[in-house]
C-alpha cells in the first residue's frame, strides 16, 4: 500500500524567506523500516518553465518502492517568484541543498531534467555523501570548452540580438506575452516531444497558470539575461561528483544534438556512469515515463 501524494503548503517550508512548494510519497511500508532499509529518498527537479506537475507519471510509481519528493524551483510552479533574486543555477543548488538537509535529511538521489538537471548536478557536487546519485535527463549546463571567446558574425549577430532584448523591455513583455499563450505553450511542447500523446491540458494548464503570477515576468527577464548568474561548468562539477550518475537520453531532442552532447559527457563523466538512450525527445520523463521509471528504479535498486 502507498500513501497518497502530501501537498505542503506554501508556508510549510521557506528558502530565504520565500515559500516553496513541494510534493512528496511516503511508502506504508516505510514507517516500519530503519533508513537503511529504506533505501534512498529521491528528489525530482523540473526545467524551465514547468512545475512539479511534470512528474505527474513518475511521482506515484517511484513512491510505491521510495520516499519521493518533488519540488518547484524558486520562480516557477506555486513557488515564490520574488523580485530582487538573481535566478539561475547558484540559487537553484541552494535552495536544493538546503531541502534535502531540512526536509528529507538522509541520503538523497537527484533527479533532473534540463535546467532542473543543471541543478541537480551542481547540488549533488554541493552535498558530497549525502548525495546518493545524481541522475540527468537531457540536462542544460555548459562545458569549460563552450566558453571560450568566439568571433565572426555569427557570434557578434548574437550578442548584438542580447543586447537589444536586455534594453527593450517593450519587446521582452511581447515575447514573454507570447511565449505564455496556450497554443504557444503546445506548439512548443509538440516539438520537443516525438510522441506528443501526453502533450495534455494539464500540462498547458501546469505551465500557463504560474506565468499569471506576479513576478513571473522579472523571472523570464533575470533567466534570459546574459550578464545574470551561469553557475559552474559541468566538467567542473563532474569532478567534484562523488556520487553515482545515471544519464537518461532522450536521444531525438530538438533542442540540443544528444549525440554529440553524449561524446562530450563521455570525455567527462566518472567512469563507472550509466548511460540509457531513450527514442524520446527533450523531456522523457513526461513522454516515456514507463521507460523512465524502470530505468530509474533499476539502477536505484543496484545501488
Amino acid at each position: 500500500m502507498v500513501s497518497s501524494v502530501v501537498e505542503k503548503n506554501l508556508s510549510d517550508w521557506k528558502f530565504l524567506g520565500h515559500s516553496v512548494h513541494s510534493l512528496s510519497i511516503i511508502p506504508e511500508a516505510h514507517k516500519s523500516k530503519t533508513d537503511e532499509e529504506k533505501g534512498p529518498a529521491i528528489l525530482l527537479i523540473h526545467g524551465f518553465g514547468a512545475s512539479t506537475t511534470h512528474w505527474r507519471h513518475n511521482l506515484p510509481v517511484l513512491g510505491k518502492q521510495y520516499e519521493v519528493h518533488a519540488l518547484d524551483l524558486l520562480g516557477f510552479g506555486k513557488s515564490s517568484k520574488p523580485g530582487g533574486l538573481a535566478y539561475g543555477g547558484p540559487l537553484w543548488k541552494d535552495q536544493i541543498v538546503s531541502y534535502v538537509k531540512e526536509n528529507i535529511g538522509r541520503p538523497t538521489i537527484l533527479v533532473g531534467n534540463s535546467l532542473g538537471g543543471y541543478a541537480a548536478l551542481a547540488s549533488g557536487a554541493a552535498l558530497g555523501t549525502e548525495a546518493a546519485g545524481v541522475v540527468l535527463l537531457n540536462a542544460a549546463g555548459y562545458f569549460s570548452e563552450d566558453k571560450k571567446p568566439t568571433t565572426g558574425f555569427w557570434a557578434t549577430a548574437r550578442k548584438t540580438v542580447a543586447g537589444i532584448f536586455l534594453k527593450n523591455a517593450l519587446l521582452q513583455r511581447i515575447i514573454f506575452e507570447n511565449l505564455r499563450q496556450p497554443s504557444t505553450i503546445k506548439r512548443t511542447l509538440n516539438q520537443v516531444y516525438i510522441d506528443t500523446s501526453n502533450v495534455d491540458d494539464e500540462l498547458v494548464e501546469a505551465i500557463r497558470k504560474p506565468s499569471l503570477d506576479a513576478g513571473a515576468f522579472n523571472v523570464f527577464k533575470s533567466v534570459f539575461d546574459p550578464a545574470g548568474p551561469q553557475g559552474r561548468p559541468l566538467d567542473e562539477l563532474f569532478a567534484q561528483l562523488k556520487a553515482p550518475l545515471l544519464l537518461l537520453w532522450g536521444n531525438r531532442d530538438p533542442w540540443m544534438n544528444a549525440p554529440g552532447k553524449r561524446a562530450t559527457y563521455k570525455k567527462h563523466t566518472p567512469e563507472n556512469t550509466k548511460e540509457v538512450v531513450l527514442d524520446a525527445g527533450h523531456c522523457p520523463h513526461d513522454e516515456v515515463p514507463d521507460q523512465v521509471n524502470s530505468a530509474l528504479l533499476e539502477w536505484i535498486n543496484q545501488l
